[in-house]
This record gives structure tokens, C-alpha cells and sequence, in this order.
């Protein structure tokens, strides 16, 4: 242990940092967008409430002791602490674990991170969040609204057009089906009626007017998994071509040897949801094997959302990227709520949880169920040209690679179903973390000079359809992959509070993590894996589009540990958050949010993306990653 200001620290979790001759001071202008009130005033939340007060951040802890808003110079003391704190970790580290600050001295580098205040946050957020920006939904008004916003707050920053045809656009040429359906479903010689959306939904992504499924015989799958490397098999070469599958939702869940309160370590990663759980695979492996549908059954705990979340976004227009194989997919995609799955599955003969206690063995087989399923539905399809929105800042000695910050822009648009507000605005999916990342290329504008390598940042379209404004820079990038270093990504930010942890999606996957916990551990704060890994985070936002090309990725979320609350505080917020308004019309700014905790970590991106840019050795992946082998092919060509 080493004592460090007055903090006991282990000496290997020092962030290291080497400290160069002290360049020239900050003193860069702000370049801001005119929002055409006084600096520092509160903004106004959507929806005619309250005026929020001024968040600004209150240091509880002496490391982050620094003066808040943005354009206040920043304390002496405070700089020097740090700078101390850094010296003193420069000693336990290796020269590829300390900062290579060639472009300026740390204190230039902790000024420019001042830039991130919450007012301006706030407030950006409440432009994103408007309902005069309808709901951002891609290939609505709201898209354009949305899109010249953040071209014109680029443009603002003196950013460059991200895109080498000169512009801060690149095209994302997408489909857009809008299914209506109606099912018939037998079983035991009756009929079971079932209601569009609150019952089951069901869309098709092929490209026709209408798709039938016409007495489809049902089978129960269990998980509809095939997984080699755990020598599990769902279907057990039963063919079921034509076939309606009934699946489980997530992984299967395998109880550990002799103690039925734990999940085996062993397979599918315990309690942590491997990509096998995610419902994009189980209708993968539902086309491969020649489905005529695939539903799957909801379960707030599995899924890690409540069903209103599948009827308010699965009953809508659904997007994907054209594809000549569309043909290919399995014709019905969709869900039914357990309530009405244990009715069809009871009606049949059988007990559902029978069937799922059953299914969590590797000797399950699939069961043939006396039903049928009959589908009808009638598809408007549409062409969508959308937008990723792209901003770069060229590095000073290495232009031509790329840390690359993501945050989708996109939300639900609207409902024009519903009486009275029908704007799902998003303000925590994702105009926060778009926000965010505007204001962390705003900390990049204010060096004296640009990092080493070159900084992207790109605001992805249609996240909330599958990651496909992701999906198709990955396909299509504008600068090589091989020359993309690392990608960090934005999906909603911490709206409660200053916390001494932050949580890493996916913790111990890429040394991206370490440099997190350097940068961490220098302000005596500590970095947690995901409380929630059963949810599958990991696979649910647009980093992931980047690791599966092989890129180091890394996806953060709000801490659990809040300053001065209790400590079941922050899962508390999260369940609120889950539960009341995720993907909810209830998404907007509220009264009583604090972005102190907010700002801390917004600035710990910038400083990691500042590690990144600067720093020799470039981001790795861990032994045993999935993403490894990639990556290791594709550098081995470069």
C-alpha cells in the first residue's frame, strides 16, 4: 500500500503519468453554440415544467476538487494535487501505462476537460429532447431536425467534416417495414385468441406487400440454441422447416452442480447473457434453420425490460439494413407475453414451467405441442435514407488513425395512437449521451494541441432498430478499421449524482478498461463490472457493432456507488429508470436530476480518449475474448 494526499491506495492501481517540461497555459476562447441565454443559466426541462436549477458540481472529494461551470479558471491547488497524484503513479507504471503527453502538460489537459459542464449539458439535452424535435425517429422530420443540429454544433466547435467527401454526413441507406398483423392460434382443438400488441406482436422483414403463414405446426424449442463450444443442441436434428418455434428468452439457464441458487460458471457464462440470449439470435437461428416463425416469450427478469417495452417498439415501424438475403430470413418475427404463452402452451397438454425446467438441461429435446399457428400480415415497406452525423479533429503526429467516440441520436419518434402526448422524446436514450459526447469534443477543441492520433465523433442513426447506423459505418467505414484504435461509446448518462465508482459493460474484455482504471484510480475512484450482466448490455448498444469487426470497444454506465446516498440508492434509480420509462413516452428531463455525476465521467472519457490518442501502444484485446481473433487477422495485414 502506498499512501498517496491522504488517500491509501495499492501502488499497481496508480495511475501512471509522466509529467513533460509544462507547455503553454489554456487559454482557448469557448466556442459555443448561441443558445441565446446568459452563460450559466439553469435550462428548462420539456413539457412545461419547473425551471432546473443549476446542477454544477459540488467536489466531495479533494482530487476533484475543481471549480464548475466550464469557464472559471481552474483552482491552482486543485491542478497541483493532481499533477502531484499523477507524478507520484508515474513511478509504478511501464512507459506504454503512462500518459505520452507530447501534445501539452497535464494541467492543459485537466483545463480543457473544464469545457464538460452541466448547464451546457443540460441544455443540450434539452434541445435533443424537444418535442420540437419529434421523437428523432430516423426517416421523420425529426431526423432532419436532429441531424442539422448536430452538424451546426460541430460546425460551432470548428470541428472538420468527418467524412472525406467533405461533409458531416454519411449516408445510411435503410428499409423501413410497417407490419400489421393478425394471428390465429390453436391448440387442443380450440381457439386461442390473442390481441395485437398487448397479447403478442409479430412483423415481417421481407420485402412484399404481405406475408402468410398458413397452419403452421408449433414446436417448443426451449432456448433455440445451438452452441458447439458448450455441446448444446436445441433442436437435436428434428427439422423444423415451416415450423412455428416458441423460444425462451436469454440464455439457457444452467443451474451450478449441487447448489440450484447459482447458475454454472461454466455454461453461457453463469448469470452474465452471452450473445446467445439476445433475441436478434434467436431469429437468426430461426431462419438457419428454415422457420416459417419464430416467437419468442417474454419474462421481465430474462429480458431485462418489461413487455411494454416490447409492444412499444416491436408493434412499430421496424428498420434494417437492405440486404440480398432478406429473402432468407424467417418470415414471422415475434413475441408473445408469458401470460398468454402458458395459456397456448396449457391448452396444448403441457406445463409451461414444466417445459422450462426441462429446457435448461443439455438432454432437452424440442417438443411438438398440439397447436398450430396461422399468420397474416400486411407490410408497407418503405426506402429510408438516414444519417450518421460525423465530426473530426485531425491528430497532430498520427492523422491517419482514430479514436472513434459513438452516441446514437436516434429515438422511438412518435405514437400518433395515443390521446394526448405521443412524443417519446429519449431524454436519457440517447439525447444524453449524444450531449455528452458534444461536449466531450468540445474539452478536445480546447488543447493548444491536438492529440497525437485523430479524433472521430460520430452520431449513429437508428440505434433503437439494432444498432444499424453502428452496423453500417462498421460495414462501411470512412477511415480503415485496422487504423481505428479504439472506440468509446455513449448510450445514456448518470442523471443522479456524483458516484466514487463507474461501471465498465463488459469489464475485463480489452486493456481499454485499464486505462479507465488508471484514469479512475488518480481520482480515487474505482471502476465496477456490470451490475446487471444477466440484461446483456453488452450486446445492446453500438460499440458492439465495432467489436464484432474487431475494434476494442468500450461501453461505460453510471456507477452504483452514489455520494451521500444509501447504499441500495443507485440500483434503486436504475429499476425506477427500467420499470417507469425506459422506451417510455415518460423519457424526458426531470426536475430533480443532477448531472454532478454526469460531468465526472464525461470528463474521464475525454481524459481516456486523450490516453488513447496519445499513447504508443495502441488498445488490445484480452486472451480468451471473443472479439480477439479478429482483430489479431486484422492487424496481422496492416
Amino acid at each position: 500500500m502506498t499512501e498517496r494526499l491522504g488517500y491509501i491506495v495499492p501502488a499497481d492501481r496508480l495511475l501512471a503519468k509522466t509529467m513533460p517540461e509544462s507547455r503553454a497555459k489554456f487559454a482557448r476562447p469557448a466556442r459555443r453554440l448561441n443558445r441565446g441565454q446568459p452563460d450559466g443559466a439553469s435550462a428548462t426541462a420539456v413539457r412545461g415544467s419547473d425551471s432546473l436549477p443549476d446542477h454544477s458540481f459540488v467536489p466531495s472529494i479533494p482530487l476533484r476538487s475543481f471549480t464548475h461551470p466550464a469557464k472559471s479558471p481552474v483552482p491552482k491547488t486543485a491542478l497541483t494535487v493532481l499533477v502531484l497524484a499523477l507524478t507520484v503513479a508515474a513511478c509504478s507504471q511501464g512507459e506504454n501505462d503512462t500518459f505520452a503527453d507530447s501534445a501539452g502538460s497535464a494541467e492543459a489537459v485537466i483545463a480543457a476537460a473544464q469545457a464538460i459542464d452541466s448547464t451546457q449539458l443540460l441544455s443540450r439535452i434539452n434541445d435533443l429532447a424537444a418535442d420540437s424535435m419529434e421523437g428523432r425517429a430516423p426517416g421523420t422530420p425529426g431526423e432532419e431536425k436532429t441531424v442539422a443540429y448536430l452538424t451546426s454544433a460541430f460546425q460551432a466547435l470548428g470541428l472538420e467534416p468527418g467524412n472525406p467527401d467533405g461533409t458531416y454526413i454519411q449516408t445510411v441507406n435503410l428499409i423501413g417495414y410497417e407490419s400489421r398483423p393478425s394471428v390465429a392460434f390453436t391448440a387442443g382443438g380450440r381457439t386461442i385468441p390473442a390481441r395485437f400488441p398487448s397479447e403478442y406482436v409479430a412483423s415481417s422483414r421481407h420485402d412484399r406487400a404481405k406475408t402468410t403463414v398458413d397452419n403452421s405446426e408449433i414446436v417448443f424449442v426451449g432456448y433455440g440454441v445451438v452452441a458447439p463450444e458448450y455441446d448444446w443442441d436445441d433442436y437435436k436434428g428434428l427439422d423444423v422447416t415451416g415450423k412455428t418455434l416458441i423460444m425462451l428468452v436469454n440464455d439457457p439457464a444452467v443451474q451450478a452442480s449441487g447448489d440450484t441458487s447459482q447458475l454454472d460458471s461454466a455454461m453461457f457464462n453463469g448469470n452474465a447473457m452471452t450473445y446467445y440470449g439476445r433475441w436478434t439470435y434467436k431469429y437468426e437461428i430461426a431462419s438457419e434453420k428454415g422457420a416459417a416463425a419464430a416467437m419468442i416469450v417474454h419474462e421481465t427478469g430474462p429480458a431485462g425490460y418489461p413487455y411494454a417495452v416490447v409492444e412499444g417498439s416491436f408493434s412499430r415501424e421496424q428498420i434494417d439494413v437492405p440486404s440480398p438475403n432478406a429473402g432468407d430470413r424467417v418470415a414471422v418475427e415475434g413475441w408473445l407475453s408469458l401470460e398468454k404463452a402458458k395459456e397456448l402452451i396449457s391448452a396444448a397438454g403441457y406445463d409451461f414451467d414444466s417445459l422450462k425446467t426441462a429446457a435448461t438441461r443439455k438432454d432437452f429435446r424440442p417438443v411438438t405441442l398440439n397447436a398450430r399457428a396461422s399468420f397474416d400480415i400486411d407490410i408497407r415497406v418503405r426506402r429510408i435514407e438516414s444519417k450518421n452525423v460525423v465530426a473530426k479533429l485531425t491528430g497532430s503526429e498520427l492523422p491517419d488513425e482514430y479514436v472513434v467516440y459513438t452516441a446514437h441520436w436516434d429515438h422511438l419518434g412518435r405514437d400518433t395512437t395515443v390521446q394526448g402526448d405521443q412524443i417519446f422524446n429519449g431524454a436519457l436514450d440517447n439525447a444524453s449521451g449524444t450531449a455528452a459526447m458534444i461536449e466531450i469534443a468540445e474539452a478536445f477543441t480546447r488543447l493548444d494541441t491536438a492529440p497525437r492520433r485523430s479524433i472521430l465523433f460520430l452520431a449513429v442513426t437508428a440505434e433503437e432498430k439494432g444498432l444499424l447506423g453502428a452496423k453500417y459505418y462498421a460495414s462501411n467505414p470512412l477511415y480503415p478499421l485496422d487504423r481505428t484504435v479504439a472506440n468509446i461509446n455513449l448510450d445514456g448518462i448518470n442523471q443522479w449524482g456524483s458516484t466514487t465508482d463507474l461501471t465498465v459493460v463488459g469489464l475485463g474484455n480489452s486493456s481499454l478498461d485499464d486505462v479507465l482504471t488508471r484514469v479512475l484510480t488518480a481520482e480515487n475512484r474505482t471502476v465496477r463490472a456490470d451490475a446487471e450482466p444477466e440484461k446483456g448490455f453488452y450486446y445492446r448498444s453500438d460499440h458492439f457493432e465495432f467489436a464484432k469487426q474487431g475494434v476494442p470497444a468500450l461501453y461505460v454506465d453510471a456507477g452504483t456507488e452514489f455520494v451521500g446516498k444509501d447504499p441500495g440508492y443507485g440500483m434503486q434509480k436504475r429499476d425506477e429508470y427500467t420499470s417507469t420509462d425506459y422506451h417510455a413516452l415518460s423519457d424526458h428531463v426531470k426536475p430533480d436530476w443532477d448531472l454532478s455525476g454526469a460531468i465526472d465521467d464525461a470528463r474521464v472519457l475525454f481524459r481516456v480518449g486523450y490516453v488513447v490518442a496519445q499513447t504508443p501502444a495502441i488498445p488490445e484485446w484480452k486472451e480468451g475474448t471473443e472479439f480477439k481473433a479478429r482483430r489479431d487477422s486484422m492487424m496481422a495485414g496492416r
